[in-house]
């Protein structure tokens, strides 16, 4: 069974940064590929960042050039570097894994999920 775990949401001011990790358990993380994922106040959820198949990440267009993630398979984590924050990233940041050959992009294609992790930044 798979298991994934957030960590390092808080509180921040608009501009700074924080970082998230996501501790995976329970399968072979070759055989895996995760993502980001957020929901906003009111909002639905909405993909950040993904891991493809290749091992590079791929970004939403509101966290591009801002937002880093990456996936190291020897400890089985997967990392989100989030700097300039905005006000309207206030969300809850879920971290999601998915067998490789589904689609990154889709919600959909991701069959285990964080619990989640709050981050809240200030105007």
């Amino acid at each position: 069974q798979v298991q994934l775990a957030e960590s390092g949401g808080g509180w921040v001011q608009s501009g700074g940064s924080l970082r998230l990790s996501c501790a995976a358990s329970g399968y072979s993380s070759v055989t895996y590929c995760m993502g980001w994922f957020r929901r906003g106040p009111g909002k639905e959820r909405e993909g950040v960042a993904y891991i493809g198949s290749d091992g590079k990440p791929t970004y939403a267009d509101s966290v591009k050039g801002r937002f880093t993630s990456s996936q190291d398979n020897t400890k089985n984590t997967l990392s989100l570097q989030m700097n300039s924050l905005k006000f309207e990233d206030t969300a809850v940041y879920y971290c999601a894994a998915r067998l490789c050959f589904f689609n990154g992009s889709r919600e959909a294609s991701y069959g285990w999920w964080g619990q989640g992790t709050q981050v809240t930044v200030s105007s």
